[in-house]
């Protein structure tokens, strides 16, 4: 498992720990440094959609105005976005499997 983290997300230090409880292998990398790719950006928008991909509550989001630009923009305009800014990306973000944001129900579905 990838594990897309910025070590300063209190959501993240949650999935981390519930990983090392339930003993799941998994590499971290930091999202904002290392944006997930465009082709993995492209799976989990196959999966949960546009919304759910961006981070929000994130200041940069707020910064730039995401709320009102997503309404112009076109879904692949806002996928590039996202593979190439990591804080507006809704974390942790996991590949393989894809899962977005941590919602322990849902992990304990998936893994």
């Amino acid at each position: 498992m990838k594990l897309y983290i910025y070590k300063g997300c209190g959501t993240c230090q949650k999935a981390l720990k519930y990983l090392n409880e339930k003993n799941i292998q998994y590499t971290t990398i930091p999202i904002r440094e290392q944006p997930p790719t465009l082709e993995e950006i492209k799976t989990m928008y196959t999966k949960y959609g546009l919304k759910r991909l961006f981070n929000t509550s994130g200041q940069d989001y707020r910064k730039l105005n995401m709320k009102e630009k997503l309404q112009t923009m076109t879904d692949e305009e806002a996928l590039i976005l996202l593979s190439k800014n990591g804080n507006l990306i809704k974390r942790p973000f996991t590949v393989n499997p894809f899962l977005v944001g941590f919602k322990e129900d849902e992990w304990d579905n998936v893994l």
